[in-house]
């Protein structure tokens, strides 16, 4: 492993995502196979395991077949081989070189950052990103490890993004379709962007997931996730991961994880093979539920806004058209009365749920300024479009008519 923090870089850039797709065994077949094939073949690992199903392996410890031959995997902080299937899963649906999987996104991004960035390092990103992310940005960084973070003023320009890069910029973050308005941001300008200058480009790609946007193909370098949205898909897991070069991986795998030792611990690994075997249905239907529930929000007199890109008014409608092939389960809308009517519409309703998480099989919903915005400043919160009767809306895979029932009862409350 190199020394040098910075051995992914050059320049020009030359990290060969094409080289590393066609390299893949399954390159050639569809989403679908893949999220049911990839890196397990029941013929082929028949000696190790005569399963149908990828087997979970409930160990810490791996033995040694002698004294100076050390096993892979060796130890679970590291990897453990229904983790290598599940990282082998996400990297060939993404299309990335490698994946390394962590104990939730919020730590797959702070196991990045960490591993590439030392004091006086900046990373360059905008207000339209998670909450946990935003307070890692805002304070845990910059306080404790005197790494920067700078907010683009215009997520929209190429410029905004170019004017805050410098020697110093370590990465660029961007989050796509944003949490919790829905913002979209061109990925092939940024990246063009970052590269010109000799720096990567990360694209946190949980609200799509693969099955609708491919942020690698589109110029991104690493992609961020959180398994436990719509990846899984049922609130039953907690789970992070990275795509990109395999070194960089490793670095993060060998030098960070290792110690840090958050990880996604077997069981969860396994089911998580088992949830995104439908994530490819899962997500036409939720965006099919989705554009219902913003055509119907879009036309009731008491919504004030309605965040989603397939609605054809949406500011980046004509941008997520081109870089995604369907628009996801997430929206937002501003309920009338500012706090007093997001509170009375979320304490109405009767099928959706008031919970924190987004992207599972039920429709949920949260109020993003006291719960997962709360960390930032109320002129911070405007600038990312985050009004006090904003309602973040996970929309499920119920029933359309059902959910529609609901939103228009809890409505006519206020």
């Amino acid at each position: 492993m190199s020394d040098d923090k910075h051995f992914f870089l050059r320049e020009p850039w030359v990290y060969n995502k094409e080289a590393a797709r066609t390299e893949r065994e399954d390159a050639g077949r569809g989403f679908e196979t893949r999220s049911l094939h990839a890196g397990f073949d029941p013929m082929a690992d028949q000696d190790n395991f005569r399963s149908f199903v990828t087997p979970l392996v409930q160990s810490v410890t791996f033995p040694y077949e002698t004294f100076d031959k050390i096993p892979c995997p060796v130890y679970g902080r590291t990897r453990t081989p229904t983790n290598s299937v599940l990282e082998e899963r996400i990297a060939s649906l993404e299309g990335g070189e490698a994946c390394l999987t962590a104990g939730s996104g919020s730590q797959a991004l702070f196991n990045l950052i960490f591993t590439i960035a030392r004091p006086d390092d900046n990373v360059v990103t905008s207000l339209n990103v998670f909450g946990e992310g935003y307070k890692q940005a805002a304070t845990i960084f910059p306080e404790r490890c005197r790494v920067d973070f700078r907010f683009v003023e215009d997520p929209a320009d190429p410029d905004s993004w170019d004017a805050q890069i410098d020697a110093k910029t370590r990465l660029v973050w961007v989050e796509t379709p944003s949490n919790p308005c829905l913002f979209v941001t061109d990925i092939r300008a940024v990246a063009d962007v970052a590269h010109a200058k000799g720096v990567p480009l990360m694209v946190d790609n949980t609200t799509a997931t693969a099955a609708l946007q491919r942020p690698l193909d589109l110029g991104a370098d690493i992609v961020l996730l959180s398994l436990s949205k719509f990846m899984s898909g049922n609130a039953t897991i907690l789970g992070g991961a990275l795509v990109g070069p395999e070194p960089l991986m490793e670095d993060i795998r060998w030098n960070t994880t290792e110690f840090v030792g958050s990880i996604v611990p077997p069981t969860e690994a396994w089911n998580t093979l088992q949830y995104m075997e439908t994530l490819s249905m899962r997500m036409q239907r939720h965006s099919a539920n989705a554009l219902a529930m913003a055509r119907y929000l879009d036309a009731h007199p008491k919504v004030e806004r309605v965040n989603y890109s397939g609605l054809d008014d949406h500011p980046q409608h004509a941008l997520a058209c081109r870089q995604m092939s369907g628009h996801g389960g997430l929206l937002s809308f501003v309920a009338p009365g500012g706090m007093t009517g997001a509170a009375t519409v979320m304490n109405s309703f009767k099928l959706v749920v008031h919970a924190v998480t987004f992207g599972t099989s039920r429709s949920i919903c949260m109020h993003p300024p006291t719960i997962t915005h709360e960390h930032m400043t109320p002129d911070e919160r405007k600038a990312a479009g985050i009004d006090d009767g904003l309602i973040r809306f996970s929309v499920g895979l119920e029933n359309p008519e059902d959910i529609i029932a609901d939103l228009e009862q809890a409505l006519s409350r206020v």
